[in-house]
């Protein structure tokens, strides 16, 4: 595994990442996006489709991770970088180790459901056999800022259809 990366080309990536959440936000989704990149080329790219699919597995991650196994015509994506805007949950995180991705990079915490670092650390269980190299804090401010900024147009459209008993 290589350690040569450097914030810029982080944050070129997860610049692309923040794309595919704001189209999740476009379709009034989660807005959560992801890219995989192998040798410095986006391979793979998802943003949560969860309402719209009807499908509780369409986080943005989980379809990046299709995408990319798709280009490779392999489920192993050794020497690939998944970037996500949001810690991946557990679901997400098993993937992960099972793609045998080699680095996750992603913006902000999940202190709800995250399971790269808040609640669990699944990339790092000995027990399993494939670690995963874990950056986080990239472009932080702007991961957080879509999805607050969802999270309040959705509460001030339930407080609006409640008559403004929320």
């Amino acid at each position: 595994m290589q350690n040569n990366f450097t914030l810029e080309q982080d944050m070129k990536w997860m610049k692309e990442a923040l794309k595919e959440a704001k189209k999740a936000f476009s379709k009034k989704e989660v807005p959560i996006g992801a890219v995989v990149v192998c040798e410095d080329q986006i391979i793979g790219r998802g943003h949560n489709q969860i309402e719209s699919l009807n499908d509780a597995t369409a986080h943005a991650e989980i379809l990046a991770i299709t995408a990319a196994s798709n280009a490779l015509s392999s489920w192993r994506l050794s020497g690939c970088t998944l970037y996500a805007t949001v810690e991946p949950c557990v679901m997400c995180a098993g993937a992960i180790s099972l793609a045998r991705i080699d680095r996750i990079v992603f913006g902000a915490f999940d202190p709800k459901k995250g399971a790269v670092g808040s609640l669990y650390n699944i990339l790092k269980d000995d027990r399993l056999n494939h670690q995963v190299e874990i950056s986080f804090g990239v472009l932080e401010k702007e991961c957080s800022q879509i999805l607050n900024v969802f999270f309040k147009e959705v509460r001030q459209a339930k407080a609006v259809g409640n008559g403004g008993k929320d």
